[in-house]
């Protein structure tokens, strides 16, 4: 029995969200993580088991977390995304409690009627580079 051509496409956006290289964090609306790829296991500490269902709290650092949410509710309100998809370097948390520094690029998902349900999030460990930096200063 052969597969359907959507669920084939489906299967495929699932490798593809599964393998990235990158981490890939999808949030709804409500801030509670929905996907949580491989790559933000090695990245983060936690399993999927682990994310899936809570808030994103989970890797933002405290001292960021009223920044991040006044963005998030801007964004879900208006639509818009103040870095325009444009990678930003944060801090953020690791399942052992330490920070590390990543670059992250975030995208805004929407319904059929235009309305943000959720923000797709990219990002890479860039801690050891960041080190570099500040020991070269």
């Amino acid at each position: 029995m052969s597969s359907s051509p959507n669920s084939a496409s489906a299967d495929l956006a699932e490798r593809i969200l599964a393998q990235a290289a990158d981490a890939l964090m999808y949030a709804r609306r409500d801030g509670r993580i929905e996907r949580w790829n491989a790559a933000a296991q090695r990245v983060f500490g936690f399993s999927a088991a682990e994310a899936i269902g809570q808030s994103l709290d989970l890797i933002i650092p405290a001292h960021l977390r009223a920044g991040h949410w006044r963005g998030w509710d801007a964004a879900m309100a208006t639509g818009q995304l103040k870095l325009n998809g444009h990678a930003t370097l944060t801090r953020a948390l690791t399942r052992a409690g330490s920070k590390c520094d990543v670059e992250v690029s975030f995208a805004l998902v929407k319904g059929d009627d235009g309305t943000p349900i959720g923000s797709v999030a990219m990002a890479r460990d860039v801690t050891a580079r960041v080190e570099q930096e500040r020991a070269a200063k």
